[in-house]
């Protein structure tokens, strides 16, 4: 895993990893033990909520990559098109 120097985006990471292993073993035991009716709804919910906790945590990290990280192609085209005026590798964390 990234060492992350941005404290936001380390809580992200560690919660992307938690939720989707919460979200794992849920979807394991519904299909293992099965619920009834009442459970099942409930387990739906909680399902839907930390996909939403998901999603939320990975457009955050993938805004702060694409605010920090240089473009990886080295081809003369992709490199002439990048604004390198605009990145600074000092400024870029305090964003």
């Amino acid at each position: 895993m990234i060492a992350d120097s941005n404290s936001n985006i380390a809580w992200h990471r560690a919660q992307l990893k938690k939720n989707r292993e919460a979200v794992k073993a849920l979807e394991t035991a519904r299909f293992r033990i099965g619920h009834i009716a009442s459970s099942n709804d409930r387990t739906q919910k909680d399902i839907a909520g930390l996909k939403r906790k998901i999603a939320e945590s990975e457009r955050c990290i993938a805004a702060y990559e694409k605010r920090t990280k240089r473009p990886v192609a080295t081809d003369r085209q992709s490199l002439a098109s990048m604004s390198w005026s605009s990145w600074n590798a000092r400024s870029a964390g305090r964003r």
